[in-house]
């Protein structure tokens, strides 16, 4: 009677995961299909209920579709669903997306990017390649937590291996060292032989062409992109991601015309690529008047993507292309501010400078903090000014003098010069606790292989 008894619910169980199609019991292969056409709502159901019922799959699919959610809210749902499916089953890849999600997660602390890299090994040790990016990408970004890893030992090693991402890890390692145009042989030959199995080197190979000028081989690329794009073999956000870079004037001439072309082709089936062709028409006017962006505008905002919302939002702010409107700059960027840095920066610019009828300062420096430890460069020249300036708040020439070195990277004679004038200010006893938080933020943020030194106060 005993064995009756616990042979009915496990008999339950089986069934629910045996008769796909049976009304209102979940199915993983339910699930997979409903991603496939972009239903996240069936997806994300059938997986709760599978993952509820103790099944690791159906957790790792949970998890995906939250760390999607882009909202740092949505990445602590994810981290947890991840480390409760790596309890449940311990496996290679429930490894590597936990450590993924570690290694890329903001303000991260030390022990979460020594944990990230410990996963990550272990993944990839245990037959999970893709692992081997996001470690090698972490020791990068990160050489202060790392000091005892040779990156480039690390790839010999990995190359000896057989792992074939070992030579994608190393054009990473060329970028970081600022290399990258000294090797552009090497990594053409790399990504030639590899192009059929990773599709990245497609945007490698438009990048190292652009810089090149070698319009010659760029058309054959963009030829032979089309045409696997066409046939299903490359995915959309491939060629959003070339037609990105055949519009970037910082990579030798552009062509934004054939990215243009590129985006629309791709549009309709990727409405990513509507907000891209929006950013494109802002950048380069001659390709359609203020109507065709907002069209394209609109086509990303049905689809709900946050970049579009930013763009709105930039509009709305600049009162350039469309009437200035600061309640409607808020609104749209509020939106995008969870998974776009740029839009925490442009709040902080409103808040910092009443542009609401009034200076909000807590609200200021809590965007523009956001959007610097995102990577925003003039968020920390921003910061750098409203502690200095005092602007709102109490001067602080410590905390200024951080964010004023932090903006360096920009390059530009206002940044240079305002970290120089903090400098010149600051007392020995500042200048050495502004070093050390320096350092802290720094630890916090992760250095990246060329931190430029310090500017000086010019001597009297």
């Amino acid at each position: 009677m005993d064995s009756q008894r616990l042979a009915a619910p496990l008999l339950a169980l089986s069934l629910v995961a045996l008769l796909p199609g049976c009304a209102g019991l979940p199915d993983q292969r339910l699930a997979a299909a409903a991603l496939q056409r972009g239903d996240t709502v069936t997806a994300e159901r059938h997986f709760r209920q599978l993952a509820e019922l103790g099944y690791a799959d159906a957790q790792i699919g949970l998890a995906d579709l939250q760390l999607a959610g882009g909202s740092p809210e949505d990445r602590l749902k994810a981290e947890k669903t991840y480390r409760q499916a790596l309890a449940l089953e311990d496996r290679p890849r429930t490894r590597a997306r936990l450590g993924k999600l570690l290694a890329r997660k903001p303000e991260a602390s030390p022990a979460e990017r020594r944990e990230a890299a410990e996963l990550l090994e272990q993944a990839l040790a245990q037959g999970e390649p893709s692992s081997l990016l996001p470690l090698a990408l972490l020791y990068l970004q990160f050489p202060q937590d790392f000091s005892h890893v040779n990156v480039q030992n690390r790839i010999a090693h990995w190359k000896q291996q057989g792992h074939a991402e070992a030579d994608l890890a190393q054009i990473m390692l060329y970028r970081a060292h600022g290399t990258y145009d000294q090797h552009m042989d090497e990594i053409e030959g790399i990504c030639q032989a590899m192009i059929e199995q990773t599709d990245v080197c497609y945007v490698e190979l438009a990048t190292l062409y652009q810089k090149q000028a070698n319009s010659e081989r760029q058309t054959a690329l963009l030829e032979r992109l089309m045409a696997g794009y066409q046939s299903g073999a490359i995915a959309a956000q491939r060629v959003d991601e070339v037609a990105l870079v055949l519009a970037d004037a910082e990579l030798g001439k552009p062509d934004p015309e054939k990215a243009q072309e590129l985006l629309e082709a791709i549009a309709a089936d990727y409405p990513a690529a509507w907000v891209s062709l929006a950013r494109l028409v802002y950048d380069y006017p001659a390709l359609g008047d203020i109507d065709t962006l907002m069209s394209y505008l609109d086509q990303g905002r049905a689809a709900a993507l946050p970049r579009a919302e930013l763009l709105l939002g930039r509009l709305y702010y600049e009162g350039k292309l469309l009437p200035q409107d600061p309640q409607k700059a808020e609104q749209h960027l509020r939106k995008a501010a969870p998974s776009e840095p740029s839009a925490n920066y442009f709040l902080g610019q409103i808040y910092l400078r009443g542009y609401l009828g009034d200076i909000y300062p807590q609200q200021a420096l809590d965007h523009l903090l956001s959007a610097a430890r995102e990577g925003q460069l003039n968020a920390d020249q921003a910061l750098a000014g409203m502690f200095s300036q005092g602007k709102g708040i109490q001067p602080d020439l410590v905390s200024a003098y951080v964010f004023s070195q932090l903006a360096l990277p920009k390059n530009t004679p206002q940044t240079t010069e305002l970290a120089r004038d903090i400098a010149a200010r600051l007392t020995p006893e500042q200048r050495t606790r502004a070093e050390r938080l320096l350092g802290e933020e720094r630890q916090l943020r992760g250095s990246a292989l060329q931190q430029p030194a310090p500017l000086q106060a010019h001597n009297p």
